[in-house]
């Protein structure tokens, strides 16, 4: 099987995820997030999340 990515493209990935590890775990996390509400989450776990979600924004907003 035929290799898609280019050396150059695979050294550039490394560089910038070294460089923006922050933002990349954010990323990482968000991501999870989405899919284990969309694919795992009971409606308990929903109506926990949609109760933490209000709290957050709450925090934000008075921020």
């Amino acid at each position: 099987m035929e290799k898609k990515t280019s050396e150059a493209q695979t050294k550039a990935n490394k560089k910038w995820a070294e460089n923006n590890k922050e933002y990349s775990s954010y990323l990482r996390s968000r991501s999870s997030a989405r899919s284990f509400i969309r694919n795992k989450a009971t409606l308990e776990d929903i109506e926990e999340l949609r109760k933490l979600i209000e709290e957050r924004e709450k925090n934000l907003n008075d921020e």
